[in-house]
């Protein structure tokens, strides 16, 4: 048992069943037990990688965007140039790389990195030495200005809560613990929120109350201050019902209620509430759109074939396979999504369509 499945089993045996949501925020984010806490999850190394990991090219093509950002605000004299969750700095470090290509843009950029984690900031501090930076415990510490915000594989790390249809209602999935150690049970009461009439019995509806809360602030920052907002993760367009909670270590899928605080714990993004909460604060709302395809318009393609041209043989090969995890719809292309909000932009963000 792990110091941290200790803890838990103790505060079960002293409370009762525990939600899902303290379970997982926890398991992640416990002071001295939690996953982002101790772990080193990025890379060949860690547990999973993410697109800025697989290539320069993901965090290039990012950096470029937010140049076109720039200046479809007018660019700005100063603006706050922010990344939720940068885990090691990359997508940052190749953004900035890229960015020099605009004059102006770097001299305007007040870079802030929303990051919890003490270990992680020695990280992203090492990489991105000889730029200014400031970092922050959570968005509401950024100061009121214009905004052109980056959230990649962060929404998907924020805890959230299940329900389950029975017979007489939706009740919370809970998780308890016996001798073979933490399992899911359900709350007694039936819950009150309205919640997918059509579900059938069994179908399990997922919500993310940090996550909902996120969208909204950004959207209202976006509508006091200006600006524009990049969020990329995985998970449906659409689709609502459905048990999305899941675990990843060395790379595998693992029993999430197995070992908490030395896995990865992750949900599906539901890009549609997302959308229906930044509407409410008067966004204007772009996406979610096919990762591939938003890469692709950007021209991931062109900048695969420019690095190729000096390349030998080996990093060609590297090139071509480095696009094709980013693009195809067997790999991150279609799974992950890229949603943007904008409100005082006159035209709607690179990467989009028409």
């Amino acid at each position: 048992m792990t110091a941290l499945a200790e803890i838990l089993t103790a505060r079960i045996d002293a409370e009762g069943p525990i939600s899902l949501y303290d379970y997982m925020k926890l398991a992640l984010t416990h002071p001295d037990h939690g996953y982002y806490t101790r772990a080193e999850p990025f890379g060949t190394a860690g547990d999973f990688i993410t697109a800025p990991e697989i290539s320069q090219m993901f965090g290039e093509l990012i950096g470029l965007w937010a140049i076109d950002v720039w200046m479809k605000l007018g660019s700005p004299k100063t603006f706050l140039f922010a990344e939720l969750g940068p885990g090691n700095g990359t997508l940052m470090m190749d953004a900035l790389r890229s960015a020099r290509l605009m004059p102006g843009f770097l001299e305007a950029a007040d870079i802030r990195l929303v990051e919890a984690s003490p270990r992680l900031r020695q990280k992203q501090a090492a990489l991105l030495a000889g730029y200014h930076l400031r970092w922050h415990d959570a968005i509401s510490e950024l100061p009121h200005a214009p905004l052109i915000l980056i959230a990649n594989e962060f929404f998907d790390a924020l805890p959230i809560r299940q329900y389950q249809r029975t017979a007489d209602g939706w009740r919370e999935r809970l998780v308890t613990h016996d001798a073979t150690g933490f399992k899911f049970t359900l709350a007694r009461e039936v819950s009150r929120l309205d919640l997918a009439p059509d579900a059938a019995e069994g179908d399990i509806f997922e919500t993310c109350p940090d996550g909902d809360a996120l969208i909204a602030d950004i959207a209202a920052r976006l509508r006091s201050a200006g600006g524009a907002a990049l969020v990329i993760d995985y998970g449906p367009a659409e689709t609502l019902i459905g048990d999305s909670f899941q675990a990843i270590r060395k790379h595998r899928y693992a029993d999430p209620l197995a070992r908490p605080g030395e896995a990865d714990l992750t949900a599906h993004v539901k890009f549609a509430a997302l959308k229906s909460i930044a509407r409410t604060q008067g966004a204007r709302v772009f996406g979610p759109t096919p990762q591939g395809l938003f890469l692709e318009r950007l021209g991931i393609e062109a900048r695969c074939h420019l690095l190729s041209r000096n390349a030998d043989e080996a990093q060609r090969k590297a090139l071509a396979n480095q696009l094709r995890r980013l693009t195809s719809a067997e790999e991150m292309g279609t799974l992950f999504k890229v949603l943007a909000l904008t409100h005082t932009m006159d035209a709607p963000p690179e990467g989009f369509g028409n």
